[in-house]
Formats: structure tokens, sequence, C-alpha cells
């Protein structure tokens, strides 16, 4: 196959990056391309941001969040993960989605390392996932991309996607790393994720030459990027509605947060717990209601209000610490 080449690791040009080729890379035959991400959670098209992530540790940690065209769940990427994507033409998607998933997988094995394709959308070694991937159609145009998890730390994968409230304690933090595999750990052959990279390369082109894109294209790129996949409206406010929990514990007594999001917006909330106060907090979720479920916006909100007067000796920010 032909490829392209793509060294940029911001999550959100790359998203931009896919979308672009599925609509407009002009070709006939497959492209491929091998692309890494800096730390990011990346969420499927379909999913409730807030209900995917802890968003406390990702904050903590500097891990950017950024939404895909495709469906499926949300995924860890750091720049130990090796990402693919498969763009070309299709008349038959029942026979060239399975197709091109195979062709990463045929790499693979060419490669040295026995898998196989299993479930929805897993590609397994061992019975252990190493890579999972999803589809998009785009008029005639199929465009497939996963991940292949070469050293990919684990620790942060299962903590950023352990969402307060979950219930995902010590023994299901076990339970989801023996389920997944690093190909550093099964292939001890391969000198880094760079070394899988160009390996990888050299199997699904077998001489080909890449492809160069135009100044124009990139700048469309750039431009798609800036309008659409960075911003917090796609990311987060794209998420469907959802309904969430929050807890904590306040100068004021206990507070459990009842939240209702729908497009990234408050739609209702209702606060309760054996905080003391000297107004009734009902007024504290109406002036929310309609806010953008963001911690900045909740803020700015809560600022303008007495909010001592509804939870004693408590602030503007403990409250906002304790809704999102």
């Amino acid at each position: 196959m032909r490829y392209l080449i793509n060294d940029c690791t911001d999550p959100h040009w790359n998203m931009a990056f896919d979308q672009w080729c599925l609509e407009h890379l002009d070709t006939e035959e497959p492209v491929f391309y091998l692309w890494r991400n800096r730390p990011s959670v990346i969420v499927g098209l379909n999913q409730n941001a807030w209900a995917e992530v802890n968003l406390p540790y990702m904050q903590a940690h500097g891990i950017t969040l950024a939404r895909r065209v495709t469906g499926g769940g949300a995924v860890y990427h750091d720049l130990q993960n090796l990402n693919y994507t498969i763009v070309g033409r299709t008349s038959d998607i029942e026979r060239d989605y399975p197709g091109y998933t195979s062709l990463i997988a045929g790499a693979m094995g060419r490669l040295g390392l026995d898998v196989e394709i299993s479930g929805r959308n897993d590609i397994l070694t061992g019975g252990r996932k190493i890579s999972g991937y999803a589809k998009r159609v785009w008029r005639d145009r199929l465009m497939v991309h996963g991940t292949l998890m070469y050293d990919v730390d684990l620790e942060t994968l299962t903590r950023v996607l352990d969402v307060p409230g979950s219930k995902m304690n010590s023994k299901g933090i076990a339970s989801v790393r023996s389920r997944v595999a690093n190909i550093k750990d099964l292939m001890p052959g391969i000198a880094g994720v760079e070394d899988l990279q160009d390996r990888l390369t050299a199997v699904l082109s077998n001489g080909d030459a890449p492809l160069h894109l135009s100044p124009e294209a990139l700048t469309q790129i750039d431009e798609l990027c800036s309008e659409r996949f960075s911003r917090w409206e796609w990311n987060w406010g794209h998420s469907p509605k959802a309904d969430l929990t929050r807890s904590g514990s306040l100068p004021c007594g206990t507070i459990t947060a009842h939240i209702c999001i729908e497009q990234g917006m408050i739609s209702a909330i209702s606060l309760t717990g054996d905080y003391i106060g000297s107004l009734p907090s009902k007024a504290v979720g109406d002036i929310l209601q309609g806010c953008r479920y963001r911690r900045e916006d909740i803020l700015d909100r809560l600022s303008a209000i007495p909010v001592g007067m509804y939870f004693e000796k408590t602030t503007p920010a403990q409250i906002t610490e304790v809704v999102i």
C-alpha cells in the first residue's frame, strides 16, 4: 500500500487528519498511515465524556481529551501507543471492513506475533488484547483506525478511565490489566515503538513510496482542527444526555450532586446531603441550570451568589469541586 507520514502528536490535529483523509484523500486504492498521540483520552463519537473519564486525574496529569468521528469506547493513548489508519474507497463494506483489519493482523503476524481478530473490534494474542479498532463510512469511502499498545502506561490507562463512582476497585483494575498486553513484553526483538513503526511500515507498504499532502491540504486540516476538533463544543459538548452523581465532604457537611447533562449543559441539578445552611439550596440548583458543565463556568455562576448562606462556611470553589 501507499502511505502517508504523520509525525504530529497533537490528538486534536490527528482527529482532524483522520476526518480530512476520509473525505478528501484522492486515491482509488487503500492508503495507510501510522501515528502517535501525546497522553490523551480519545472518546467515541457517541459517548458522554464525563461518564468515561476520571476528570480530576486527567486534569492533574495534564492528559488531553479528544473526540473521534468513529464509535466505540474510550481509549487511552500515550507516546508508547502506535495508532494506525487505513482509508480507501469501498463498494462492499461487509468485505472491505474485515479486509482492512486483516491487513493489520496479517502484518503483525509477519513480524512474528501470533494474533487473531476477535469479538466486536479486538485484535488478541494469547487471549489478551493488544489492539482495538473502529470504522467510519463516508459516501463511498471507508476508514478503519485503531491502536497497537507497544509499552503503554497501564497504571495511567486504568486510573484515567476509572470514573469516580464507577466502583472500579483494585480487583477491577487488576482484571483490566489481565485482559490487555503490551507488545514490548511479547516481542523482545523490537527495539522500541519507533522500531515497531518502521517495521510495520515496511511490511504494509512492501516498498511502495509514501504520498505527500499539499500545503493547501495541510492548511485545511489546520482549519478543521481549530474550527471543530480542538473546540470544547466538540470534545465535551457533543456528549449525549447522561445522569451523573458526585459527592464530597465540605465544611457545611456532606453534599451529593445529582446532575443531568445534555449536550454539555446542565439541564437539571439537585443537591442533597446532611449539610447546613441558612437558606434552601434549591436556589443554587436553579442558578446552575443551563450552565455549561465546565469548571470555570460553574465557578463563575456560584461566585455571583452568597454561597455561604446556602452551605455554611463553604466557598464557591468548594461547591464547584463537588459538582465537577
